[in-house]
Order: structure tokens, then C-alpha cells, then sequence
């Protein structure tokens, strides 16, 4: 209980922090008079005292977090934090006409948060704007992660991050601190979000966007979320400019942001390409788009400039999670819609905004078997497993093993709690994988033409379970469900 406690304490902070994000909305209300100001008002007031109450409650709980700590808070987090931000969802959609259960408003906002961009709503074009800045602004403090942002400052208040960041981060950087303190780097990384976003909403202002279409789809982007004020995305636009705009961003929001961190402080940008990472996630972005293109034109789909147009925007689109899309391409040759829900499984890196299994645990995973083949040949060969010149601890290797067991186990899971509501398989596999890749959309019938709406209450709670156990990069929850964790 006392674990509990500690947890509950760190969480009411949480809470209190992120009901200032209400602001922005707030903001945008009053400026274009849309009349919700007085709901993201009253939300954001009910969220903060919420959270002061139980900070108060708990106040005297001060010891600071510890691993097993930092695991609880990641997961109530993404739980608790979704429930926050559905309250000024639900009451700004009742206004707008727009009167949705419990269970499609909470999938909308672990939706944004999680980055997913899957939405239940029809008529986005009509929403108010403060209401569509507020779903895209959840996708933008969702891509790097609410806890990341929340380490700068609970120092500040007696919580150390430590335990934060390496229950929330992705991947090997688990345990690596790019600045003696911990604040410095969360820090350091939002810096270089923020910087990047605003580079990436400039480009689409000058590129032809408004101003506000270019802020929301700047949220999206960056966050590789996906989630669009237009009902039709980026076919609204018919820009191959904005198109390509959005894919260098994109690319950029798929690599790991520590190494622009890195960059930044050592001025070594030629850094960037040896990571093996990062080389890796570009090349598949590029080769997958080039050979979608090139099954486009080759089956006649679309003439060359346009097969490389729409392939391109579309690989690096799905693969990394984002789910932008400008031509309705669940209906394109079944191989390719298939490949790129595959590929958005591997194309992002730890340490990105994307989710899916991760760039670096594919390599690992990739070298792993072909030290195993080499053995089967050679037995007493020695060859570790390296990884951009350094060897590859075997605990990390088997954590991968472990990471790849798991990610299986719960599609599987997922797969077959949709087929038992007589989903056809291709539909429940898209949408399964969709969730928990955080990808927000797939082949079958969730084409353009049809929304997550359609689901039932059983099917959607099985897709929102899918999208906070992406988010969660499953192993965390998993680890709470074990009796040795709460003996520890």
C-alpha cells in the first residue's frame, strides 16, 4: 500500500501539470469565440483539483521513486491521464452535437494520447477548432511522453525522474543519460521536439497550409500521430508539397531524438548517419516507399509520378505509425497495404515518437540469428553480437527475446478476442496490430470509408487495451501482473 501511495502522490502532480494544457484550447476558444472557453475552463479547474487533492492527501508520502515505482506510475499514467483528457472530449462533443458513451470517448483520447490518431468521430471538418487543436494537442504531449516532459519539472518537487525515465523510454536507452541530471535530458529532448515542431509548422504555413491547419498538423506530424481536422487528411490539400513536407518530418520524428540532442551539444551531425539505427530506419522507410512505387506503377495503379507520389507519402505514412493519408490505399493491390501495416511493426527507432516493436530490437534480433547459424556450423566460434561497434550485453539480447515473445503473445490475444465476435481475420488481424503498433489504421474494412465507429463496445475496449499496451511497450504491464514484482 505504501508503494501505492508514493505512486498516487507523483500521479495527483501529474494531474495538476497537465491540466494546464487546457489552456491552449482555452486560448483558441476565446480568440475565435466559439463559446467551449467556459468547458476547457471548468475541465481543466475539475482536473487540477483532482489532482491537488490527492497530492494534499498524500503529501507526506516524500521517499523518493524507485524502479518498481517508476513501473506503477508509467501504467497508471496512460490509464488516468486518457480519463482526464476525456472530460473536456466528452463535454465539448455533447456541445458540438456530437453525444458519444463512455467507451468511444475514452478510445478518442487514449487514441491522441497514445499517438494512435484511430478516431470514432465523422464530421471532422465541422468541430469547432479550439475542439480540434485540443485532440491533435494530446497527440503532440503524447509523442514524446507526458512523463519525459513531467521529469523536468517533479524534481523541482522532490520526486526524482530517474525511475520515470527508464520505465517511460524506449529501447537500450533505457539506462543511458546523455547529461549528468536527469532534468537536463528531459529537457534536452523537449528542446529538440519543440524545435523541430516549429521548423515542421513554418514549413507547412509557407507551403500553403493556414495557420491553424498548419499548428494542428505540425501536432500530428511530429508526434507521428496522424490525426487530421479533415475528415479526407491529406487529401483535403491535394499538395504533393505538403505531401513531401510531411514526409521529411515524419522521417525526422522516426529516428531516436536523442541523437539530435547529442548532435546539438557535441556539433557532430555526421554522427547521425552512423548510427546503425537510424540508417536502418531510413533505409526502410525509403527502400518500403520505393517499392510500393514501384508495384503502383507496375500494376497500373498509377503513373509513375503519381506512383511514386502517393507510394512514398503513404509508406513512410503507415510505417511509422503515422496514418496520414491522401487516396483511399486499403483498396491498392492487397500485397501492399498488408507490407506497410507489417512494416509499421519495425520502422521507428527507440527514443522516436513512433511506436511498434522498434528499429534497434530488430537489428539485435536480426544479429542474434545469425550468430545462432554461425554456431550451428561453427560451435565453438566466439562472435558477440555487435551493435554500431560496441558488443551487445547478452541481458539485453535476451530482454529482446523476451520483448518479441510478449509482442506476439498479445496479438495473438487480441486476434482472437475480435474473431470471437465473428470479425472476418483480415479486419480483426489489421486492427489488432493497428492498436498495438499505435498506428491507427490497417487494411480490411477500415478503409477510408469506414471508421473505428462501427466496433462495438467489447470490440473497441479490445482495441483501446491494444493501443495502451503499444504505448506501454507491453513488457511494463505484463511485469505488474507478476506476484514476484509485488513480493519485491
Amino acid at each position: 500500500m505504501k508503494d501505492l501511495a508514493i505512486v498516487a502522490r507523483v500521479l495527483g502532480m501529474l494531474l495538476c501539470m497537465f491540466s494546464a494544457a487546457l489552456l491552449l484550447p482555452l486560448v483558441v476558444s476565446l480568440a475565435w469565440q466559439d463559446g467551449l472557453w467556459r468547458l476547457y475552463a471548468v475541465s481543466g479547474l475539475a482536473i487540477a483539483a483532482c489532482g491537488g487533492a490527492l497530492w494534499w492527501r498524500l503529501r507526506r508520502q516524500s521517499r523518493d521513486l524507485l524502479p518498481r515505482h517508476g513501473i506503477i506510475l508509467v501504467t497508471l499514467s496512460w490509464v488516468v491521464l486518457p480519463l482526464a483528457a476525456s472530460l473536456p472530449l466528452w463535454l465539448a462533443l455533447a456541445w458540438a452535437g456530437h453525444v458519444l458513451s463512455f467507451t468511444h470517448v475514452y478510445f478518442e483520447a487514449v487514441s491522441a494520447l497514445t499517438t494512435t490518431g484511430a478516431t470514432v468521430i465523422e464530421g471532422q471538418d465541422a468541430l469547432p477548432l479550439s475542439l480540434n487543436v485540443w485532440r491533435t494537442f494530446l497527440q503532440w504531449i503524447g509523442g514524446m511522453g507526458i512523463l519525459i516532459m513531467a521529469m523536468a519539472v517533479l524534481p523541482m518537487l522532490g520526486v526524482g525522474g530517474s525511475q520515470l525515465f527508464r520505465a517511460e523510454a524506449a529501447g537500450p536507452i533505457k539506462d543511458a543519460k546523455l547529461t549528468p541530471r536527469i532534468t537536463e535530458t528531459a529537457n534536452g529532448m523537449w528542446g529538440v521536439y519543440l524545435a523541430i515542431s516549429t521548423v515542421c509548422a513554418l514549413a507547412f504555413w509557407l507551403a500553403g497550409m493556414r495557420p491553424m491547419d498548419a499548428l494542428m498538423h505540425m501536432f500530428t506530424t511530429m508526434s507521428l500521430g496522424g490525426l487530421s481536422p479533415h475528415d479526407a487528411s491529406f487529401a483535403w490539400f491535394n499538395s504533393p508539397l505538403l505531401e513531401a513536407i510531411a514526409v521529411v518530418f515524419m522521417v525526422l520524428a522516426s529516428c531516436n531524438f536523442t541523437l539530435y540532442f547529442v548532435a546539438l551539444r557535441r556539433g557532430k551531425w555526421f554522427a547521425l548517419w552512423r548510427d546503425p539505427e537510424a540508417r536502418a530506419t531510413v533505409m526502410a522507410l525509403l527502400g518500403g516507399g520505393l517499392l510500393v512505387s514501384l508495384i503502383l506503377w507496375a500494376k497500373g495503379v498509377y503513373a509513375p509520378l503519381d506512383a511514386l507520389r502517393y507510394g512514398m507519402f503513404h509508406t513512410v505514412s503507415v510505417a511509422t505509425t503515422t496514418g496520414f493519408a491522401s487516396v483511399d490505399y486499403p483498396h491498392w493491390p492487397v500485397f501492399v497495404p498488408v507490407f506497410l501495416l507489417l512494416l509499421s511493426g519495425v520502422a521507428t527507432s527507440a527514443g522516436s515518437t513512433g511506436g511498434g516493436i522498434k528499429m534497434v530490437r530488430m537489428l539485435i534480433l536480426v544479429k542474434q540469428a545469425r550468430r545462432e547459424l554461425t554456431r550451428l556450423a561453427h560451435p565453438r566460434a566466439m562472435q558477440p553480437v555487435l551493435l554500431g561497434g560496441s558488443v551487445v550485453d547478452n541481458r539485453m539480447i535476451f530482454s529482446v527475446l523476451a520483448f518479441i515473445l510478449v509482442y506476439g503473445a498479445t496479438v495473438f490475444v487480441l486476434f482472437m478476442a475480435l474473431l470471437l465476435t465473428d470479425v472476418d481475420p483480415l479486419t480483426a488481424f489489421s486492427i489488432v496490430l493497428s492498436s498495438v503498433n499505435c498506428t491507427g489504421t490497417g487494411p480490411g474494412t477500415l478503409g477510408m470509408d469506414a471508421g473505428y465507429g462501427q466496433l462495438s463496445d467489447f470490440q473497441m475496449w479490445v482495441c483501446t487495451l491494444g493501443m495502451l499496451l503499444g504505448r506501454l511497450e507491453i513488457l511494463s504491464f505484463v511485469t505488474l501482473l507478476s506476484p514476484a514484482f509485488w513480493r519485491g
